[in-house]
This record gives structure tokens, C-alpha cells and sequence, in this order.
């Protein structure tokens, strides 16, 4: 084989306009590694008994022997591992680069908002209490507790203003639109954010997972924010936090990897809104041509996450159904793509919402250990709900 073969070839697409076309209905998904828009539904991935992983190679294998230019995987998975999944090869695929920082000058998506807390602030503060009783009997060690808002605006939301204003405000995260409309929702349902954390990507055997946990919000002075990211680099708790869900991704990865650079500290990182502990895993396949070993292979594998769900995890499953009253659906799911090759990328569904008709419904969630206050959780759990808010013009609601 020529070197040329194993060349990808350059995107043929810019990504601002890949971006303007997308329409409701369409797969987008954008990060730093580039853009791809997809459409229309050449077939459906359904697992029957075995796993996503499986199932998508074997719609990947059809798809090349059906002739079909560039197949690729895409859809989201919900928060539960076994929920039901949107995953498809669609019949047409456009890639570009990554976006490019812009100034946000987009409509807003909606107007004449009408707020529904689910639970309210002291239903939340409660739940945390109730958590920390748990934690402190020794049945968990970590749980990720989340609360909803429900917005209804006087008008349609319009999905492409929103999911342009979140990649404009922030075109380094893992933006997405994917279609999860199911059966007796009135109208087209779509789930659109603006991760920060990488579940997992693949390129060839390298493989990169980037777990957050451990967060603060930002406060847009730099003095301040200086002082905030020192104290989030010592707080116990948080690196406590952190260190639940860097282990358990490693312990996963190394499962697939012959060999795994996972660093003894976690670095700060941020976003509009945040800062979180990050730490930055790679690590090199012992057999890529596994599903397994796929991207979305992988991402079955380490999802949930304790970032999103808790330590350990079954105990930390049961918790969140009986102290959350509003279903997750696919927030902390996780969203992307895997090719033919088995390369891709998937990102946790966080800084998401899910939007049909009129109504939007996101959530933000914080991990509560030993040592949380219920009062310091509820507002790290605003501060996460700003930036979807941002985007629909409520910056003050949470």
C-alpha cells in the first residue's frame, strides 16, 4: 500500500460553513480535532445481545462493501448503560477543520422563557445531605448528583442559533446537535451542547481520554480567578474527587493498551464558565483492529464514568435514581463518532440540554464526597447551568 493511501485526505469543507448548514435533524459535532456534519440515514446500528461496539463494525463493514463514500458511526448514548441509543450510518459526510474563534453576534434562540427547578434549591441541598449519609455509612465513596431545568419559551426554539452560539462563545469544546427524537414526542427532539471532557478519542493505536472532576467557577477577574485555580490545585476534596475518576479511566484503558502515560497530577483547565481538574491520559493499543479496541468501543467501556455517576458505580446508579427525581436521559451519555477504521471521537454529554418544540431541558450535576457542602455543591451546579443559559440569553437564571 502507498504512503498517500494511508493518508487522510484534507477536509474539502470550511467549518463555519459546515456549521451554517447545519439544519434540525442533521449530526454536528465539532472539537479541536475538526467538524463533521453528517445526514440523512443510509442504516440503523442495532446491537440486538451483543455490543454497540460490534454491532457498528458490522453496519461499518456493509456500509464499505455497499460502496458508501467516508462510513461513519454517529449518535449519542443516554446516561444509563443500557438505555436505548440513537446510533446510525448516515448516507452523507461532510469534514472540516476545527471551528474558529468568532464573535458571538447570533440570535438568540428563543424569547418569552417560562422557568421550571426541578428539584428546587432546597430539594437539591436535601438530596446532598441524603448523599453524604451514604457516603458516610462506607456504601459510597462518590456520587454525582444533578439537577434539571425546564424552559419553556413562547416560540420554537430555533436549534441552529443555538448550537451556533455555543460553538462561537467556545469553539475549543466538543460542540454537538444530534437527533434523539423517540416515539410520541410531538416534535423533532434534538440534544445540543458544549462539552468540556473527552470521553475518549482514537487515531490509529493512540488512544486519549481527558476526565474532569473536581470544578470552580470562574470569575472573570484574573486576580481572582488566579486565586481560585490555586486553590482548586490543593483542595483535598477535590483532588480526592479527581483521583476516583483518573484511576478508574486508567484501570479501563489499560485493559486495551500495551502501554499508558497517565500523569500524577491533574492540571487546571478551563472554559467560559469553569475550571476543572484535568488530567490527560494516552496510551497506545495492543490490537486496533479489535471493536473493542474502536473508538466507540472504548467509550462503551468507560462510560459511565465516576465523573458522571459515582464510585462504585452500581451502588452510585441506585443512588442517583432514588435521590434524582427527574431521568438524565442522555446528559452524562455520551456523544460522537467512530469510522470504518475505528478511529473517532466521543465526548461526555455535559453543558447539554434536549430540545423539542418550545421546551428546552437541561441539567448540571456535582460530585459529592466526603466533606461536600450541600450549599457549595448546589453552586457549582449553577455555575454549570451558564453555559447553556448563556447561549439562550438567561445568564442570570441559574
Amino acid at each position: 500500500m502507498s504512503v498517500s493511501a494511508l493518508v487522510r485526505p484534507l477536509p474539502e469543507h470550511l467549518s463555519a460553513d459546515l456549521l451554517a448548514a447545519y439544519l434540525t435533524g442533521s449530526f454536528y459535532f465539532s472539537s479541536g480535532r475538526g467538524t463533521l456534519l453528517a445526514d440523512g440515514v443510509h442504516a440503523r446500528v442495532r446491537p440486538g445481545h451483543g455490543t454497540r461496539a460490534a454491532a457498528a463494525a458490522e453496519a461499518l463493514d456493509a456500509a464499505v462493501a455497499a460502496g458508501l463514500s467516508d462510513p461513519v458511526v454517529v449518535g449519542a448514548v443516554g446516561f444509563r448503560p443500557d438505555d436505548e441509543a440513537g446510533l446510525v450510518v448516515p448516507a452523507l459526510v461532510r469534514r472540516a477543520g476545527p471551528p474558529a474563534e468568532t464573535r458571538v453576534h447570533d440570535p438568540l434562540p428563543g424569547t418569552g422563557w417560562h422557568l421550571a427547578r426541578r428539584p428546587g434549591p432546597d430539594g437539591y441541598t436535601d438530596a446532598v445531605r441524603r448523599a453524604l449519609k451514604l457516603i458516610d455509612s462506607g456504601e459510597l465513596s462518590k456520587v454525582v448528583l444533578a439537577r434539571c431545568l425546564e424552559l419553556t419559551a413562547g416560540a420554537p426554539v430555533r436549534v441552529p442559533s443555538l448550537l451556533t452560539r455555543l460553538v462561537h462563545t467556545d469553539p475549543g469544546a466538543h460542540a454537538f446537535a444530534v437527533d434523539v427524537t423517540a416515539p410520541g414526542d410531538r416534535a423533532p427532539r434534538t440534544l445540543v451542547g458544549a462539552s468540556p471532557e473527552l470521553l475518549v478519542s482514537r487515531r490509529g493505536a493512540v488512544v486519549i481520554a481527558n476526565p474532569l472532576a473536581g470544578s470552580a467557577p470562574r470569575s472573570g477577574d484574573a486576580a481572582e480567578d488566579r486565586e481560585r485555580i490555586a486553590r482548586l490545585r490543593a483542595s483535598a476534596k477535590d483532588l480526592g474527587e479527581h483521583a476516583h475518576t483518573a484511576r478508574q479511566v486508567a484501570e479501563v484503558l489499560g485493559r486495551h493498551c500495551v502501554d499508558l502515560d497517565v500523569p500524577a497530577r491533574p492540571e487546571v483547565i478551563g472554559t467560559p464558565t469553569m475550571w476543572h481538574l484535568s488530567t490527560r491520559i494516552t496510551g497506545r493499543l495492543r490490537d486496533p483492529a479489535d471493536p473493542a479496541s474502536s473508538a466507540l468501543g472504548l467509550a462503551e467501556a468507560l462510560h459511565p464514568t465516576p465523573a458522571v455517576g459515582g464510585v462504585p458505580t452500581a451502588g452510585a446508579l441506585a443512588a442517583i435514581a432514588a435521590l434524582e427525581p427527574e431521568d438524565r436521559g442522555y446528559y452524562a451519555g455520551m456523544v460522537g463518532w467512530t469510522g470504518a477504521d475505528g478511529d473517532g471521537e466521543w465526548a461526555v454529554t455535559i453543558r447539554s440540554a434536549e430540545v423539542c418544540d418550545r421546551t428546552v431541558r437541561l441539567f448540571a450535576g456535582a460530585g459529592i464526597v466526603a466533606g461536600s457542602d450541600p450549599a457549595a455543591e448546589l453552586a457549582e451546579t449553577s455555575a454549570k447551568f451558564r453555559t447553556l443559559l448563556r447561549a439562550l440569553g438567561l445568564a442570570d437564571v441559574a
